[in-house]
């Protein structure tokens, strides 16, 4: 009985805890072979697209949008990265030129890893490796998802989903509104839509107490959230009502 005991206790301290990505925040905030700490102002260009990849980045402080311009100058924001995240991880997978231009939302500290350096790690640091391929698989889902509210919700819809993504409800443990600092021009070019449309929207998500404004931030409430998941009719207009 005593040794069933044992191993039992054995096997619990053998266990490996489940890592997460402050685990391993530190080696990467700490420059060395093959990294560099680098420090934006807003709306810096941290590289174009076009560019060389070469490089991957992490994010210690600060946000990044990422954007593509098609050849009719035509551009669309494609993403925001925020602290805790990687990109530009194409590099890892033969990407030769940068698919899309980066740029700093606010002052940004941000961690240049050479691919060869990434690689390095990647093959002997197994408890990373497996983080960073949960990552991706993580980001990649979020891709699907954009693609399948793009496909099938109202502009008015994918707004709101925007919204509550950029406040991260679903995250925090705290209810409390969530500021979120970014541009109309940026959410309607997320959206797919013009910034009439969004200017129209948001008016109508705040006089129906979805979100409010303080200093020029917008504040994303709970009241959002449950329109959304119970689908409410405030969120099923027709997109040709807002147009101008």
């Amino acid at each position: 009985m005593g040794g069933r005991s044992a191993s039992r206790q054995g096997s619990r301290t053998m266990k490996e805890p489940k890592r997460s990505l402050s685990d391993f925040d530190t080696s990467f905030a700490t420059p060395g072979a093959g990294k560099t700490l680098l420090n934006f102002k807003k709306n810096a260009v941290i590289y174009s697209q076009g560019d060389p990849a070469e490089s991957i980045f992490y994010i210690q402080k600060g946000r990044v949008k990422l954007h593509v311009t098609s050849e009719h100058g035509k551009e669309a924001v494609v993403a925001i990265m925020e602290p805790g995240q990687f990109f530009a991880e194409g590099c890892l997978n033969g990407d030769t030129a940068r698919v899309a231009t980066a740029v700093s939302l606010e002052a940004s500290a941000i961690v240049s890893i050479t691919k060869d350096a990434m690689r390095e790690a990647l093959k002997n640091e197994p408890g990373f490796a497996q983080f960073f391929v949960t990552y991706l698989i993580t980001r990649a889902r979020r891709v699907e998802e954009d693609l399948i509210d793009q496909l099938f919700n109202s502009s008015e819809g994918r707004l709101a989903r925007l919204l509550l993504l950029l406040a991260h409800f679903g995250q925090e443990e705290s209810s409390e509104p969530i500021e979120v600092e970014i541009s109309q021009e940026t959410l309607a070019e997320m959206i797919g839509t013009t910034r009439s449309r969004v200017s129209f929207f948001m008016n109508k998500f705040r006089k129906s107490g979805f979100i409010s404004y303080d200093c020029g931030k917008i504040h994303v409430n709970n009241l959002l959230l449950n329109a959304v998941l119970h689908d409410k009719p405030a969120l099923k207009s027709d997109d040709a009502s807002a147009s101008f």
